[in-house]
Parts: structure tokens; sequence; C-alpha cells
């Protein structure tokens, strides 16, 4: 249902070395680089994640409430990718932990230009 979500970044190599650092364990990397723009994921017709320099050319700015949510197979990858998020210079948004017995798991993390992502694993 999803192709692929888009965020704002400052500086292009740094968020596509992050996002790729960050992501290599479940096979993603940049699948196509537009310049301004590039696709991050396993698989063109798989979801992905865009990161992009904003069209307009103003600061990119995170948005109130928006959060790209990355699922990376089970409770102990949330853990792993938080923490492999944080050594690649992200800082904690909050630490993983059940968020809704039995249901919910998550880590949030902040990226190098302020973007939210969370790591999740449900049930």
């Amino acid at each position: 249902m999803i192709g692929y979500v888009t965020i704002g970044v400052n500086d292009m190599e740094r968020a596509k070395k992050f996002y790729t650092d960050l992501l290599a364990p479940l096979g993603a990397s940049v699948l196509m680089d537009a310049g301004r723009i590039a696709f991050i994921g396993t698989a063109m017709n798989a979801p992905m994640l865009a990161v992009c320099v904003p069209y307009d050319e103003q600061a990119p700015a995170p948005g109130n409430g928006n959060m790209v949510a990355i699922s990376p197979g089970s409770k102990e990858k949330v853990d792993e990718f938080y923490h492999r998020a944080i050594e690649l210079g992200a800082s904690g948004e909050g630490e993983p932990g059940q968020r809704i017995p039995d249901m919910f798991y998550g880590g949030y993390i902040r990226d190098l230009d302020g973007n939210k992502v969370c790591f999740f694993q449900f049930g």
C-alpha cells in the first residue's frame, strides 16, 4: 500500500550514509539517486524511504506528529536498530520498551536532521 515515505534533510550524503548504514541489516541500499532525492529500500516495488533536499530549497523541518515507523522483525531487532541509530549519531526519543501490553513494542529516535523514527514490533 505505501510506496515510499519522504523526509527532508540538510545534507544528502550524510543522510544517505546514515540510512544505508542503519538499514543495511534489512538488505536496504540506495536504489535510485536523482541528486536532490534518493530512494532507500530493498526493491523498487517494496516500500522505501526517500531522503531529499526540499524542492522549495527552504530548510527541511520535521513535521509535528510525523514519524517514519520501521519494523525490523522482532523485539530484539528493535533494540539493535535503536542502539545502531544512536551509534550512528541519532538522538534518543524514547528507549525501546513495551508501550501497549502484549501489543506494541517500540523505540524512538531523531535522525541527524531531527526527523522522528520509530522501530517497532507488534505482538
